[in-house]
């Protein structure tokens, strides 16, 4: 498995010019960046673009007995055993009473990526979105502990009626997510 850059343990905050600064840096080529935006819970996400292979609805998903709380199962899709990894049980994030996993979404992975067919459970698939290297705030994580998957905030611009909002979404990266859950069973 392929990993973009990392931080010691005892180093949690990438500093400027480490691996893990610069993970950020080298996955926004040019002036913009491409991400597919999801929820999990009320919180918004988005992973990058090229690290997706696909989208799909729901599938019921089997049971494996024995193995890490984030390994949701796996399912058949189109003849292929697929795992799954419930991304809410990695991140920590509570599950939202009013979300029913069965209305969710799984974001199939680039086998390149993980080297086997691996899907990510999300309450909900957003948008495909494209922003400028500006909107990307690499140092609003140094709040994020020792979570050196959080590769920056993006910052989403709107409008609200006459007003300019700004949504954030943590921009993760999903490769060194599952790497650290490898590491950490």
């Amino acid at each position: 498995m392929t990993q973009a850059g990392t931080t010691s343990e005892k180093n949690p905050t990438p500093a400027v010019g480490s691996p893990a600064a610069g993970a950020a840096a080298s996955r926004i080529s040019g002036k913009t960046v491409q991400v597919l935006e999801f929820l999990l819970g009320k919180e918004h996400f988005a992973i990058d673009l090229f690290d997706v292979r696909e989208v799909v609805e729901y599938t019921p998903i089997t049971k494996l007995p024995n193995t890490a709380s984030h390994m949701k199962g796996i399912i058949d899709l189109r003849g292929e055993i697929t795992t799954i990894i419930d991304l809410k049980d990695r991140l920590h994030i509570p599950a939202n009473g009013g979300t029913k996993e069965e209305d969710g979404r799984i974001i199939v992975l680039d086998e390149k990526l993980t080297g086997v067919k691996t899907g990510i459970l999300v309450d909900d698939v957003l948008a495909v979105s494209t922003f400028e290297k500006d909107d990307v705030d690499a140092a609003s994580t140094a709040g994020a502990g020792d979570d050196e998957a959080i590769l920056g905030i993006i910052k989403k611009k709107s409008r609200d009626k006459e007003n300019e909002v700004s949504e954030l979404i943590i921009w993760i990266d999903i490769r060194q997510t599952l790497s650290l859950m490898e590491k950490n069973g």
